[in-house]
């Protein structure tokens, strides 16, 4: 069993993420956000409806209900 010298362990790529309202880097707090601000006007988009969930129109959700 040979092991090189010089060999390094796999580099991951590592990248700062960055907030999705503003692009600024995400904190470890509030991720994906940067700050309460931004998780809260993603939240507002969401329940505004600026945000959606694609699918088809008319679909209806399973009824979780029903027996």
């Amino acid at each position: 069993m040979s092991v090189e010298k010089d060999a390094k362990p796999a580099a991951r790529s590592v990248r700062a993420r960055r907030c999705p309202v503003c692009g600024k880097p995400a904190e470890a707090a509030t991720r994906p956000f940067c700050s309460p601000r931004c998780r809260q006007v993603d939240l507002g988009r969401w329940l505004t409806g600026a945000y959606v969930v694609p699918g088809e129109d008319g679909e209806a959700a399973p009824d979780d209900f029903g027996a």
